[in-house]
């Protein structure tokens, strides 16, 4: 998707910027309301129409013209150009997030709020109702938890504060994971023990299930998948691509085998409790281990620059 972006300026600076910003060939279009701003009052708005390619570009020579906190910019999505003149241009864009959007979905989709503790419980209780399932239910209450419980963004802040130099992030990402994750296990530790107190199933049960099993000694195979699974999640939030992010979280076993942790206590069996925090902790590790080289990478070969913010 292309971008526009929306600027509120200084009067100083605008004509400096303008300057800096027309020669730029993915700035398709360029506007200015002198004074429009109500709010910072007599401000001037700049909006831009541009490519994908030219969006660091752009944030580049902003913050070099405005570098003081006398600044704001939104960014939106355009779903096309039409410009004859950028044909060649609009067809050969790439698709890159820029940081500040990076963060911004993350900060949405991995904040500590109530709305987010919820889903995090509920993808418990739905794990640990599939932990001892047939397999067919089983499959759609694994993916169903998966895509509910928003497990992935608080891991995937880690690396990207760690790339950027954002340490602040980094905690923010470590105790959202944290919490949530504690409510995530405890809603499906209260899940199980209703299971076993109404007579639905059995510890026996539990340590049976063969996918069970498998969360709590996974082979090769069950590794490979989430493996990739977590790198692809990094790409896509790379790549503007996060309408399509839920195929990696189904690709990981996080949400499953954190209920299995819950499950395995209450069930009064610790060496399984053990097994899904490990298993648990491995699919943690792809996320935070990989994820950090491709954004650092991504980093040295197209954004070259630290957030505004």
């Amino acid at each position: 998707m292309h971008r526009t972006f929306t600027l509120t300026v200084p009067p100083a600076a605008t004509e400096s910027l303008c300057h800096t910003l027309v020669p730029l060939s993915g700035v398709v279009g360029l506007s200015v309301a002198v004074g429009a701003a109500r709010k910072p009052a007599g401000h001037d708005v700049l909006t831009l129409t541009l490519l994908n390619r030219a969006a660091d570009d752009v944030l580049r020579r902003v913050r070099a013209a405005v570098p003081g906190p006398d600044l704001t910019i939104a960014t939106a999505e355009v779903a096309s150009i039409i410009a004859p003149a950028h044909a060649a241009a609009v067809e050969n864009d790439r698709d890159e997030a820029v940081w500040e959007e990076m963060e911004s979905g993350l900060r949405h989709n991995g904040c500590i709020t109530v709305n987010y503790l919820l889903l995090m419980a509920l993808g418990g209780l739905i794990s640990a109702v599939g932990l001892v399932s047939d397999p067919v239910p089983q499959t759609v209450a694994f993916v169903a938890a998966g895509i509910i419980a928003p497990g992935f963004d608080p891991l995937a802040k880690v690396p990207l504060g760690a790339v950027l130099g954002r340490w602040t992030l980094v905690g923010h990402g470590l105790r959202a994971a944290a919490l949530g994750y504690a409510v995530l296990i405890a809603t499906a530790a209260l899940t199980f023990w209703g299971l076993l107190a109404t007579h639905e199933t059995t510890a026996a049960a539990l340590l049976a299930n063969p996918e069970v099993r498998n969360l709590a000694a996974p082979g090769l195979s069950e590794l490979l998948v989430p493996g990739a699974g977590a790198l692809a999640g990094v790409v896509m939030l790379a790549a503007f691509r996060r309408s399509f992010q839920a195929g990696p979280l189904v690709a990981l076993a996080m949400i499953p085998a954190a209920a299995l942790v819950g499950a395995g206590l209450v069930a009064g069996l610790p060496a399984l409790a053990l097994d899904g925090l490990t298993r648990f902790g491995l699919d943690c590790a792809f996320i935070i281990g990989l994820g950090g080289p491709v954004l650092w990478l991504k980093q040295w070969l197209y954004h070259r620059r630290a957030p505004i913010v």
